[in-house]
């Protein structure tokens, strides 16, 4: 790795000219650095009253993370990561919609992050209710949004397809998350132009709430 963006450096708040100087996949690196430090305990030292202070006229994160809003996967602590490294979009299920689109253009296009994580998690609440085919006010439209990776699983019969079957709701899980990077490039011209100019790429990645390790996808 670059010796610029070596462990003791990645601790430091992020400026313009880090940010600038990334790859995104360097900065998709740094976050799988940064899970498996969570993993092994091994926290970083970072003084965050400080980052609070150099970040006070402005932020340079280098990622933005789509991810559950469940209490168990704030995208900070498990990628071991600092006040103003990372935009983080938390929603049930994480779901994508026009103004999770429009926050993702603002995040890449306009403020220069490299690295887009789509993270889904083991054992989510939204998943498991969009496979009971839950309905329950507003949720009712959020959890419809889950429903293509319902019908691509193809694999289960049709008396398992229910949020009691594991391996069915791990499968649904996985698809949500492919089928959203997909939609991400489909429904945003300008991360679509980003991705094609190599300036940021998409990853997927699962996160075990049993483990705390995240199982990465390059798409």
């Amino acid at each position: 790795m670059n010796l610029q963006f070596s462990k003791h450096h990645r601790m430091r708040t992020h400026t313009k000219e880090t940010q600038n100087s990334l790859t995104p996949d360097l900065a998709a690196e740094i976050l799988k650095e940064g899970n498996d430090r969570f993993v092994n305990n091994l926290k970083a030292d970072r003084n965050l009253l400080q980052q609070v202070n150099e970040t006070m006229n402005g932020q340079h994160p280098f990622a933005t993370i789509l991810s559950c809003m469940d209490s168990r996967t704030s995208a900070e602590l498990i990628f071991d990561q600092g006040l103003g490294d990372i935009f983080s979009i938390r929603i049930a299920g994480n779901i994508l919609n026009e103004d999770i689109l429009g926050s993702m253009e603002y995040a890449t296009k306009v403020v220069g992050t490299k690295v887009i994580l789509v993270l889904g998690h083991t054992k989510c609440g939204a998943i498991v209710g969009a496979c009971n085919h839950v309905q329950l006010g507003n949720l009712t439209s959020l959890l419809e949004k889950i429903q293509p990776a319902i019908d691509a699983e193809k694999e289960t019969t049709a008396e398992h397809r229910t949020g009691t079957n594991p391996d069915f709701v791990n499968r649904v899980t996985e698809n949500n998350v492919h089928l959203t990077i997909a939609q991400i490039k489909r429904d945003s011209p300008v991360i679509a132009q980003l991705v094609a100019d190599e300036q940021i790429k998409i990853i997927g990645g699962i996160y075990n709430v049993e483990t705390g390790k995240v199982t990465f996808y390059e798409e």
